[in-house]
């Protein structure tokens, strides 16, 4: 995003209970149980969901233990917590097939450690972290509210608070904020969808919703009545799969940072932590985090390379946006390589990523959440490089 002048930026948000998030919480729920059964098990798992029918397919190997039949109960469970109990889409009633099979020796055998041979990236590709000083957990403004609204109606509907009553799982979001010389100062307009019982009237759901978007936003920055807009197209009864075909990884932009920083293309969900898609941008994004955290910079953007089978990343680029505070970027970038190991072997451990870690990552975003040191999960999001990076930029 621009650093001067005035302009407005966009981002967007989908609940859990979206038919794309549907299936990247069912791949993840794929991934979470191969780990707890092996940590080194190997998982690409894509799910599709439509009309009361969910579909598993991918490559996966680990132990036998990890029954089809126990991966497709796993996905009805992950329905039911999500909610869905509809005519169209129930956890109780849906058809669930698993076409799951085992990886290809020709990509293990690139990916496997072996006699001096480290272990490879499952993939080639180039990964992106960000951060920036626009929100407390160090993320661009516009995404962090639009996730902001969609959690809390989230928190409400499933704790059965009365003041929500009639809303189901399916929703999405979309907040614009206006920037003043590269500085959020206020909200422009809101979007919120909703999915809903029959029955319940728009002034009933507008009602529900103009505390929970006044309350989410900081104070003063409500735009104009003429500009929220809730459920703008009118009825939204039929929602979820039922209404919609998913599928996983189709939100890649959600998962991420909203559009304000660049995205290497690959979705997270459904995969394993050898597969640099998923880890590697974890650790970007901890990387750009700990560099924010430690008053280096105001933003920054870094992008990290791989080859299949390679282990060592082939190149690590930092860019601070002309908001370093008197930081050589190459400098920056010899540090950052020294204080973790960017292998794919180096960055599971360092951020303890082979545990069944993942469900969770799948709606609401994968950066910008709290670590959770019982659970061990959102360990990309901590903070501890900080006083290594300080004590090496004399700070």
């Amino acid at each position: 995003m621009r650093d001067k002048g005035e302009y407005l930026f966009t981002s967007e948000s989908v609940s859990e209970g979206h038919p794309d998030k549907v299936a990247d919480r069912i791949s993840d729920t794929v991934v979470d149980a191969f780990l707890a059964a092996d940590p080194y098990a190997r998982v690409a798992c894509e799910t599709l969901v439509t009309t009361n029918r969910v579909v598993l397919a991918g490559e996966t190997r680990g132990p036998d233990t990890v029954t089809h039949e126990h991966l497709a109960h796993l996905a009805r469970m992950a329905i039911r917590d999500i909610g869905y109990d509809q005519a169209g889409f129930s956890w109780k009633t849906a058809d669930i097939a698993v076409h799951l099979h085992p990886q290809s020796q020709d990509i293990a055998q690139g990916v496997d450690s072996a006699g001096n041979k480290d272990e490879g990236a499952g993939d080639q590709g180039i990964m992106f972290g960000y951060a920036c000083t626009e929100t407390p957990s160090l993320m661009p403004a516009p995404l962090y509210y639009s996730h902001l609204i969609l959690r809390r109606i989230s928190e409400l509907r499933r704790a059965h608070d009365l003041s929500v009553a009639g809303l189901e799982p399916d929703a999405k979001s979309q907040v614009t904020l206006r920037y003043v010389d590269g500085k959020p100062v206020g909200a422009t307009s809101v979007v919120v969808s909703t999915q809903h019982q029959e029955g319940v009237t728009q002034k009933r759901i507008k009602d529900m919703l103009m505390p929970l978007i006044e309350s989410s936003l900081p104070a003063g920055w409500m735009p104009s009545a003429d500009e929220i807009y809730i459920n703008p197209t009118g009825n939204f009864v039929i929602g979820g799969p039922d209404g919609d075909c998913g599928l996983t990884g189709r939100k890649i932009i959600v998962d991420t940072y909203g559009g304000a920083a660049p995205h290497g293309g690959g979705a997270f969900s459904g995969k394993d932590p050898t597969k640099v898609d998923r880890s590697a941008a974890y650790v970007c994004r901890y990387l750009a985090k700990n560099v924010v955290a430690a008053g280096l910079a105001e933003k920054c953007t870094l992008q990290i390379s791989y080859a299949i089978g390679v282990s060592h990343p082939l190149s690590v680029y930092v860019d601070l946006q002309n908001t370093g505070h008197d930081v050589d970027e190459a400098k920056l970038e010899a540090t950052l390589r020294e204080l973790v190991n960017l292998t794919p072997r180096g960055i599971r451990e360092h951020l303890h990523m082979n545990r069944p870690i993942y469900a969770v990552t799948s709606a609401y975003g994968h950066f910008g959440r709290d670590p959770d040191a019982e659970k061990g999960t959102f360990t990309w999001e901590k903070t501890d490089l900080v006083p290594a990076l300080k004590s090496a930029f004399g700070r």
